[in-house]
């Protein structure tokens, strides 16, 4: 299953030197104008996870193989986005191919970098963005009904539209919408319902407490999930390997990296969770929606195993780590058989049992 998170903010905000940081490659251009990212940015980024390290070691298993997000950093936005400023349309389509929304506003005041309206205000930003990407919503869904004249559209639809029309006028978003209808807007291609992410990217040193900017931001929108990040402090730490990154953190008291927060609040934004295989030639981490029902996990592994599935040998990680093996869990009485209605949970690791 393949997720794709979408890296947006005004120019200059340091979108492209966060997509370096959470890819570790230098594939995205940072420099110091407007729209240097045309065409969007894509890497797949592996989600950390201590479970499968410990899987892949009780099993000492040829291979390791985490799940993953990809990241897209899209062109800088300008204001007049919506009817088709800067690169606008093209910007706008960009959003609308992700399933979830990064948005970086900056946090840091620098001589060296300008901003694109000579003054730094993360709310004004933010606000920006989420304007253009109200207009463009308010358009579509104008599109849409002034077809429905011509095509039918069922009276639930109609309903849906005006309600919506209704709160992106009043400049709100569709967050209180159920989820049926969020469905629908999102197959007719509104941006306004993808699941968004604030990050405050500041400078190294309000790294740890903030700043006023930050703050402007928690206390503006108490409601929103906010992360702060030092882009170009994670980019640099992106060029070391492993133990100097953990010596690095230690001596600057840091325990956690701001992309690997990142990376976990996509994936739960996303609603997903992780279940996993493990033997000697592979331990693997598998992403999956919440509330996915064994066949369709077993899916994911291969569309023969949901058809031909008979059933699935569960065991939670927590136990497998416990005991050490399937067999050991078996002996224990912590391996569990499922059927076609069993519900997975984030950390069963899954032995499938199909026809052949």
């Amino acid at each position: 299953m393949g997720f794709k998170c979408g890296i947006v903010g005004l120019p200059n905000v340091g979108k492209s030197t966060l997509f370096n940081a959470l890819t570790t490659t230098k594939n995205a251009e940072a420099a110091n104008f407007p729209f240097c990212t045309i065409d969007p940015n894509i890497g797949v980024v592996e989600v950390p996870d201590t479970r499968l390290d410990k899987l892949a070691d009780l099993s000492n298993s040829k291979k390791k193989i985490y799940t993953t997000i990809t990241f897209v950093d899209i062109a800088g936005l300008v204001k007049g986005a919506s009817k088709g400023e800067g690169l606008g349309n093209k910007f706008l389509s960009h959003i609308r191919e992700v399933d979830a929304v990064v948005h970086l506003v900056r946090c840091f005041d620098s001589e060296k970098i300008q901003h694109v309206n000579n003054k730094v205000n993360p709310v004004e930003d933010f606000e920006t963005i989420k304007t253009e990407i109200l207009l463009s919503d308010i358009e579509t869904i104008q599109r849409k009904l002034e077809k429905s004249k011509k095509k039918s559209l069922s009276t639930n639809e109609l309903e849906i539209l005006q309600s919506s029309l209704k709160e992106l006028n009043k400049g709100q978003d569709l967050n209180r919408l159920g989820l049926s209808a969020k469905t629908y807007l999102s197959q007719i291609g509104l941006l306004s319902v993808k699941p968004k992410i604030i990050v405050c990217n500041v400078d190294e040193l309000h790294l740890k407490e903030g700043n006023k900017y930050t703050e402007l931001m928690s206390q503006t929108y108490p409601n929103e999930n906010i992360i702060t990040i030092c882009a170009d402090f994670e980019d640099q730490l992106s060029g070391l390997d492993d133990e100097e990154k953990l010596n690095f953190m230690k001596e600057t008291g840091l325990k956690n990296l701001g992309i690997s927060k990142l990376i976990k609040s996509g994936y739960d934004l996303l609603d997903l969770q992780t279940f996993f295989t493990s033997g000697p030639e592979e331990s693997r981490a598998w992403t999956i929606k919440r509330n996915t029902t064994a066949p369709k996990a077993a899916g994911v592994i291969h569309t023969d195993f949901e058809k031909n599935f008979i059933r699935a040998e569960a065991v939670d990680t927590v136990d497998f780590i416990k005991y050490g093996s399937a067999e050991k869990c078996k002996e224990n009485g912590k391996l569990r058989i499922e059927g076609k209605d069993y519900i997975v949970c984030d950390g069963d690791v899954l032995f499938f049992r199909v026809n052949p």
